[in-house]
């Protein structure tokens, strides 16, 4: 009370001697103070560092109260103004804050920005800002976005509105922070009516391409931490072509072959074919003899090989991209395995289509042969079989089977069947890898080096070189002839899951489930490329025929397609259930791809045509009746186990050209041979 009598004596004696504009200073400070003279605080700002929870927390609210088709773009500004806000409360010493503000809005990020949240999190004082690599990128970089001009209206309007709440500081740091970017919505492009509804009905969470920081966004090629300054690596991607004295033996037997069996009316010799290949790859950017991994000298089997896939290559189905709405035919034929009582663990088909094999949980491997013929040699050693049989066992493993993968093989005509398929190569949760003879039904040699169980093996595409995907969170190249491992391709942060090869061999690839995918030289083991995007774990891998292309598939039904050259995420498809897209092959032109995986489903996708396109469709109800669903379709319904009851609904993409149903039969393996067919291989669970 002293202090508010004081104050009227000031005023009284301001307003006595004519001080005007000093009584109504001082009366709009006294306005402002509690009962012990505290300032009362009428704008956010002026709060200190609970201003930044107090305002996001307004900015969040508003986002979700919003129209549904600007939630999904606005949502993408929540994570830099997060960012910012915390960075900005640990520079102004607010340590308390900043602990409080990241606890409480962490959550709503962990899925898509798990690995920066980890590395913010160590940032307690002003000094780690400066320290900490995280906080450097963002600090010294403007975070990209793109909206749509109604909807960055609607935000600025909103923020003006509530400027003493906290719109204020959220308008500093888009200002500050943010290069916002406004885009006018146009019939086709991702900002249109049509393709906001869509996104908001399916509440989509994955970034734009080029959403965010450079070399620090989903999307990105980045190689190092240091966002905008990596320079990738200049790839040769073009495929390898014959020596002189192998071309030569080709020709030889291709001119044969056409002099036997003339080319048909209107179709090329095999010699053309031959020739064309040759002048197409030749054209291409191809590494050089120094940058491949040496390989033996060619045999009358490599040869014999070589001529078969011109054969096939002149004979095969012709695939182009989906043109008017209607994609190509395409013929599936799925073999289904029964009575598995959910053991088999993985699947492949031989080269020379003749083999499938299966691992088991059970420590075992199972080849049959696919016509049901008896297969040729003797009987496993260890097999109770007296008779010749359609299927052997390999036993040898001590651990449950998780990848098995057939030697290169082509079919052939002839009886001796010099091009079969010879050798299968397994791995195990007994940390080895195994190399079985098809011949005498034996294992060879067993490789050991992994410190964990191995997930995955795959040949090279010209055999001799295998690679192994393992738990110890390491890649590793492996030659037949050596038991020891050749290359260590070590930089994933959790097991490698999955590996592939590039169609030169001069790469390969790696998928984890640290959501990452990524590709290393092959002669000294460094990472060329590094693509991050995924938001779930990797489940398969594929690089096109072309060498140009790579498709990547996650455990949330997304396969993603990356230009490997610029390094650059082209698109993502979506039609699978959730469950996990457990293989993807590519057809022999490179313009389309089939995947199958838990829901059960064989699908076809256009690798050219852009999903922002209209004609969304959507599927209810995966793995029904066996009905096809076309993906130009608006809506497709198929019922689930006998239409009992209804399935979840499933997003698909324009781009998605088919897709074939099973019955309640998960599907492994999907292949396309090289006349442009498509093998495919599940168990049925009933």
């Amino acid at each position: 009370m002293a202090d508010d009598g004081l104050s009227s004596q000031v005023l009284e004696y301001l307003s006595k001697k004519g001080y005007n504009r000093t009584e109504a200073t001082l009366r709009m400070e006294s306005a402002n103070q509690d009962v012990d003279g505290r300032p009362i605080h009428t704008r956010v700002e002026e709060s200190g560092g609970v201003k930044y929870g107090k305002a996001f927390d307004l900015f969040r609210s508003w986002i979700e109260e919003n129209l549904e088709i600007y939630k999904p773009d606005l949502r993408r500004l929540l994570w830099p103004v997060f960012v910012y806000s915390f960075l900005d409360l640990v520079s102004d010493f607010y340590p308390q804050e900043a602990r409080t503000f990241f606890s409480n809005f962490r959550e709503m990020f962990e899925n898509e920005h798990e690995d920066d949240l980890r590395g913010l999190q160590a940032i307690a004082l002003p000094e780690h800002v400066g320290t900490n690599e995280i906080a450097k990128i963002y600090q010294s970089h403007r975070y990209r976005a793109t909206l749509s001009q109604t909807a960055f209206f609607n935000l600025i309007q909103f923020l003006e509105s509530k400027e003493k709440e906290g719109g204020a500081v959220i308008v500093g740091i888009l200002q500050s922070r943010l290069n916002v970017v406004t885009v006018e919505r146009t019939a086709e492009d991702q900002f249109s009516l049509a393709r906001l509804l869509e996104r908001a009905k399916h509440k989509e969470d994955f970034p734009a391409e080029d959403e965010g920081i450079p070399g620090h966004n989903p999307g990105s090629a980045k190689l190092d931490s240091s966002a905008g300054s990596a320079v990738l690596t200049k790839l040769k991607l073009g495929q390898i072509t014959l020596d002189a004295e192998g071309r030569q033996d080709v020709l030889g037997d291709l001119e044969d072959e056409d002099k036997i069996n003339p080319p048909a009316i209107g179709q090329p010799s095999l010699v053309e074919t031959f020739e064309q290949r040759i002048k197409r790859e030749e054209s291409e950017d191809i590494p050089g003899r120094t940058e491949l991994p040496p390989r033996p000298p060619p045999l009358a089997r490599d040869v014999a090989m070589e001529v078969q896939k011109v054969k096939e290559n002149r004979d095969r189905l012709k695939i182009s991209e989906k043109t008017g709405g209607v994609g190509p035919g395409m013929n599936v034929v799925m073999y289904t395995f029964h009575n598995t009582h959910d053991g088999i663990t993985c699947l492949d088909f031989s080269g020379d289509y003749f083999l499938v094999a299966a691992g088991t949980d059970m420590h075992f491997i199972r080849v049959w042969s696919l016509d049901g013929s008896p297969l040729p040699g003797p009987a496993p050693a260890n097999s109770q079989e007296s008779r010749p049989s359609a299927s052997h066992r390999l036993i040898g493993h001590s651990g449950p089977v998780y990848a098995v993968s057939f030697a290169p093989a082509t079919a052939s005509s002839d009886k001796q069947q010099i091009t079969k398929a010879k050798y299968l190569l397994s791995s195990s949760a007994d940390k080895t890898v195994r190399l079985w003879s098809l011949d005498a039904w034996a294992c060879l040699v067993v490789y050991k080096g992994h410190d964990g169980p191995v997930w995955d093996v795959t040949w090279g595409p010209f055999g001799h070189y295998f690679l192994t995907g393992s738990h110890d969170r390491t890649a590793r190249l492996w030659s037949t002839d050596r038991i020891d491992y050749l290359r260590l391709f070590v930089g994933h942060d959790r097991d490698v899951d999955h590996v592939c090869f590039h169609p030169n061999s001069a790469y390969v690839f790696t998928g984890s489930c640290d959501k990452m995918v990524r590709m290393w030289l092959v002669t000294n083991g460094y990472p060329v490329r590094m693509f991050t995007g995924h938001t779930g774990n990797i489940t398969a891998l594929a690089c096109s025929p072309s060498g140009k292309l790579l498709a990547s598939a996650d455990d949330v039904g997304t396969i993603i397609l990356w230009d490997l050259a610029p390094g650059k995420l082209l698109k993502r498809m979506r039609g699978h259930g959730k469950g996990g897209i457990w293989s993807l092959t590519w057809s022999i032109e490179s313009t389309v791809i089939v995947s199958g995986g838990a829901d059960g489903t064989v699908r076809v996708w256009d690798v050219q045509l852009p999903n922002d396109a209209t004609g969304q469709g959507k599927v209810v109800g995966e793995g029904g009746a066996g009905q096809k669903i076309d993906g130009a379709a608006q809506v497709a319904n198929v019922s689930g186990a006998g239409g009992k009851k209804k399935a979840k609904e499933v997003m698909v993409t324009s781009d998605q050209i088919s897709a074939f149903p099973t019955k309640k039969s998960p599907v492994y393996r999907v292949m396309f041979t090289q006349q442009n067919l498509v093998l495919a291989g599940g168990a049925y669970l009933p």
